[in-house]
């Protein structure tokens, strides 16, 4: 436990960061990016002919089993497989390999649907992995400004060429570190890649993937993420695609109700059949993230519904224990279609301690976050056409 405590302070240090505007954001308050009138125009590069663009209401999801945006070039698609970091028996974090730079420097950095903004340290005396040396770079160009990026970093805003696999940005922003918090020392990865959307970004520009759909590189307008459970390697994005080796079954899309992160209505929590409404609350899908966080009175309401359960508050505050020998099933509601946890993910160790933590000060109300422990059960697809939408399929984790 002593490791999963240290974990979960670590990342709610983080989390308060990334999400410490995002009472304001979604309202729709400081979206400068939204407000210019970039957006509206990526909107309409994202209709790409072929894919399927049936309409949905706001909160309503869709069970589909074969309506996947097709891929309709084969060069438009790129896989970057990832590390999985594992401490303990939890799947820490999850980090893939980019390159940057003319001649390309390859660097690591975590995957991260909840940020917005590319950055890797350069010229960071204090930062312990891989930098990147903007002197080798014959493209590097300094921007001049500066800006504080999601995990508490200060960086310079630059731009360079930024490739993965066979897709390139020539011109990518991009923060070039010069510090951040002693919160990074001893993980693997150098920086990290933002994929919610740049209306939250720190550096007020479009993201590497915004980018890639606005000259028209990829195959779809989609990413999709596939995240093993204890082993190192196998997980990966696909930038473009859907790989179907990595689920089995249909894919049930949710609408994406605000388009900052990727956020979807969340309905409820269920345990067996017994059910714990969640009034307005909205779910942040983030890849950056290893655990479950929901506002603290839904945490309340969901416990009371597992007889014996009690706050753990020897491991902190959003700590909740139950019953080891007490067998049942949860589920997550998102647009009216139940989806379910693996008991594995959810039973953060020897005393069972629950992996769906309550979110206190500092967070708005209304505001979950549903990290890897929901993920590694779902395939997720993120589409940006269909007004933007997830879906999740059957994860092969899960196939008996």
């Amino acid at each position: 436990m002593l490791i999963i405590c240290s974990q979960k302070n670590a990342e709610l240090k983080n989390l308060l960061v990334k999400y410490q505007h995002a009472a304001q954001v979604l309202q729709g308050l400081g979206l400068t990016y939204l407000q210019d009138g970039r957006q509206s125009h990526l909107d309409s590069e994202f209709k790409i002919s072929g894919v399927e663009t049936s309409p949905m209401g706001n909160a309503t999801a869709q069970e589909s089993p074969l309506t996947v945006p097709p891929i309709l070039v084969t060069s438009g698609t790129a896989k970057m497989p990832m590390q999985d970091m594992i401490s303990g028996r939890l799947d820490i974090l999850y980090y893939g390999s980019l390159k940057i730079g003319t001649p390309p420097q390859e660097l690591t950095v975590d995957v991260d649907t909840g940020s917005a903004d590319l950055w890797v340290p350069s010229g960071c005396p204090t930062c312990s992995n891989k930098q990147f040396d903007k002197t080798e770079s014959t493209t590097y160009s300094d921007k001049g400004s500066k800006f504080e990026g999601s995990g508490g970093v200060s960086a310079v805003m630059a731009t360079d060429v930024v490739s993965i696999q066979g897709l390139s940005i020539q011109e990518q922003t991009f923060g070039a570190v010069t510090s951040e918090s002693d919160d990074f020392d001893g993980y693997p990865n150098s920086g990290l890649l933002g994929l919610a959307f740049s209306s939250v970004a720190a550096s007020k520009q479009p993201t590497f993937f915004e980018n890639l759909i606005r000259e028209k590189q990829l195959a779809a307008p989609i990413f999709s993420v596939h995240l093993t459970r204890g082993e190192e390697t196998g997980s990966e994005v696909c930038f473009g695609c859907f790989n179907k080796d990595k689920t089995f079954g249909g894919v049930s899309w949710v609408p994406v109700i605000s388009k900052t992160y990727w956020t979807v209505a969340l309905d409820s929590i269920s345990v067996n059949s017994t059910t714990a409404p969640s009034s307005n609350v909205v779910a942040a899908i983030d890849t950056g993230t290893t655990l479950i966080y929901v506002p603290e009175h839904v945490a309340t309401l969901f416990y009371d519904m597992i007889p014996g359960s009690r706050p753990a508050t020897e491991y902190g505050p959003e700590f909740f224990t139950y019953p080891c020998n007490d067998e049942f099933s949860v589920s997550i509601s998102f647009g009216g279609i139940n989806f379910a946890l693996n008991m594995a993910d959810f039973n953060m160790g020897k005393n069972c301690v629950g992996g769906i933590l309550s979110l206190g000060e500092g967070f708005p109300s209304n505001l979950a976050i549903i990290g890897d422990e929901f993920l590694k059960s779902w395939y997720s697809t993120f589409d940006y056409s269909n007004g933007a939408r997830i879906g999740f399929s059957p994860s092969v984790n899960n196939r008996s």
